[in-house]
């Protein structure tokens, strides 16, 4: 549209000013041969015009407006006249007595022989032209010059103003129209964009139409192209999915293999250990090494083994648990485990029901706090919450999974802080990776697998909820948010609390 108008200006310029310069011209033209009528013999005349007066200005064939002036011989105009559009055949009635002003206009035009324009006052622009010897000087209106020129300006605007909104309504429509094929292929691109393609199985069946993928337009091969890329990614992710299955079956299968083989050597060694013939120092010291690594391989097969089960998606037992004596029986547990450590709990007064797996449940609670008192020194104090999220709730953990939008009343959170000396900040990010291990301000002393933040996660994401860490010198506070149910039916209010239920602030001494 912007071109439009500019090569509108230019035609609309060029246009008028060719107009005006004809029309001009062919006044000069007129003027030209009024003056030499003006100034030469009529035959018809008794005597010459220059004896006349002012009847040159009145002369047949001069326009309405028409002005003249006899000049006297010292360059001064003696009188002038101007041509009125009376009906009286004579001369003398028809011309109308110029002012002083007027006439001193019409003189001080330069006596050249040349057309020139002047203006004079209540008049107007004239074109005027003087006679060869100075004694006459005619003039004619540039008034419907102007006119002309005026109204075709006014023309040229109003049909360039037409010409933009029709451009402009044409323009979008034929733009539109032309790149309603790329918008479907944009819209196939943000469809591909909103699937899940970095986990699971993806059947990723989306593909530009045939009409938009045709290889002679320029979107039709950008449509073509899409398809094709989508293809390879199809083939990738359905080769990366057949991997994965094959890795997960092959770990499922070596996992519930091992245990049995596993099991047997801890009983042999047992067995040896125990038997009638006393063995010497060095052979109960290898039965006992023996039975140990037997015993961590087993917990580090059961892990893998639950990974691969909550990988291919084998559904768990939902029901509503209230979790606060989850957490009584996870720290009593973990106290035992962990005497150098101070464990303290932080429950609600009310349950806090949850929907899922007790069981899993309380795997969260345990490979949590064994996380904690695994990588923390003696002394540390480690603090199991439980508390509803909502505005009330402490700062949310930043972790690998999203935060629980803030006033949200239908999750509750389970925190697990300690005072400890942090995870490392190159860790931080990956802490929830399988086979993760940090450095050596958080000992592996006590033989970690390095499954069990990775186990936190995967049972947490089967039951729909979020988890994250948060991590600084001397606090450290892994939070999981976990979806609630509809509570079951109350207790009555004479039912005994139950034991987990009789304080919601515990601590052991220091």
């Amino acid at each position: 549209m912007a071109l439009i108008a500019v090569v509108g200006a230019v035609i609309g310029t060029v246009t008028t000013i060719a107009l005006h310069s004809y029309l001009q011209g062919q006044l000069d033209i007129q003027l030209t041969g009024s003056v030499k009528r003006a100034e030469g013999p009529r035959p018809h005349d008794p005597v010459p015009p220059q004896s006349q007066g002012l009847d040159f200005v009145a002369m047949g064939g001069q326009p309405i407006g028409t002005v003249g002036a006899r000049i006297a011989r010292d360059g001064m105009a003696v009188d002038g006249a101007k041509l009125s559009n009376s009906t009286s055949r004579l001369p003398e009635e028809r011309l109308a007595r110029l002012s002083g002003q007027q006439v001193a206009a019409l003189s001080s035009v330069p006596r050249d022989g040349r057309q020139h324009t002047a203006e004079l006052p209540g008049l107007g622009d004239y074109r005027v032209m003087s006679a060869r010897d100075g004694s006459l000087v005619l003039g004619l209106p540039l008034g419907h010059v102007q006119d002309t020129v005026s109204q075709l300006v006014v023309i040229e605007e109003c049909v360039t103003v037409a010409g933009l909104i029709a451009a402009g309504i044409a323009g979008s429509s034929i733009v539109g129209i032309a790149l309603r094929p790329l918008r479907r292929v944009a819209a196939t691109a943000t469809r591909v964009s909103e699937l899940s393609l970095h986990q699971g199985e993806v059947a990723l069946h989306v593909r530009v139409p045939a009409a938009e993928s045709d290889g002679r337009t320029e979107v039709g091969q950008v449509g073509a192209a899409l398809n094709r890329m989508l293809g390879h990614v199809g083939a990738a992710l359905s080769a990366r999915q057949e991997s994965e299955m094959r890795v997960r079956r092959f770990v499922a299968d070596a996992s519930h293999e091992l245990r049995t083989p596993l099991a047997s050597i801890r009983g042999y060694a047992e067995l040896t250990r125990r038997g009638r013939e006393q063995p010497g120092p060095e052979t109960r010291h290898a039965l006992g090494r023996i039975e140990s690594e037997a015993e961590r391989m087993t917990g580090l097969v059961e892990d893998l083994l639950l990974l691969a089960r909550l990988d291919s998606g084998r559904p768990l037992s939902y029901e509503s648990t209230d979790l606060s004596p989850l957490v009584v029986d996870a720290v009593s547990d973990a106290r035992v485990a962990g005497p150098g450590h101070r464990w303290r709990l932080e429950l609600p007064d009310e349950p806090a029901w949850v929907y899922g797996d007790g069981g899993r449940l309380h795997q969260i609670l345990v490979n949590l706090l064994a996380n904690a008192r695994t990588h923390t020194p003696q002394g540390t104090t480690v603090t199991a919450r439980v508390r509803p999220a909502g505005p009330t709730a402490g700062r949310p953990a930043a972790g690998r999974t999203a935060d629980v939008p803030a006033g949200r009343r239908d999750v509750v959170q389970l925190e697990v802080q300690d005072d400890g000396p942090g995870i490392p900040a190159a860790l931080l990010p990956h802490v929830f990776e399988r086979f993760a291990r940090g450095d050596a301000s958080r000992s592996r002393a006590a033989g970690s697998t390095g499954l069990g933040l990775a186990i936190v996660e995967a049972v947490v994401a089967a039951h729909g909820g979020t988890v994250g860490v948060d991590s600084v010198p001397g606090r450290t506070v892994f939070t999981v948010t976990l979806p609630t149910k509809a509570v079951p039916a109350p207790v009555p209010a004479a039912a005994p609390a139950p034991p987990s239920q009789s304080g919601h602030r515990l601590s052991t001494p220091p």
